[in-house]
């Protein structure tokens, strides 16, 4: 899966690595419902934490389409909840 990081790039993540992706977006989207700010901001630098530890980086210069696009760490909870589906920023 091609995941991009707004502002910093492209990575690829092995299909394996869903599960704890999902589950960090979970508690992400549970963070937002309650308006948990300290909680939210933990959460989302864990989440690109681990998608820049599984990930691959792309070159530059590849324009793969992205499969995924996450928000950067700085993304206030107001962003991220405008980028959010029912099912959080990760599809199940």
């Amino acid at each position: 899966m091609i995941v991009r990081i707004m502002g910093e790039g492209q990575v690829e993540v092995a299909q394996s690595h869903l599960a704890a992706l999902n589950k960090l977006d979970d508690e992400l989207l549970a963070e937002m419902e309650s308006g948990d700010g300290p909680g939210f901001r933990r959460t989302l630098n864990a989440l690109l934490d681990q998608v820049r530890e599984f990930g691959a980086p792309l070159p530059d210069d590849a324009l793969e389409p992205s499969d995924l696009i996450l928000p950067s760490p700085e993304a206030t909870l107001e962003e991220v909840r405008e980028m959010l589906s029912d099912d959080g920023l990760i599809p199940s």
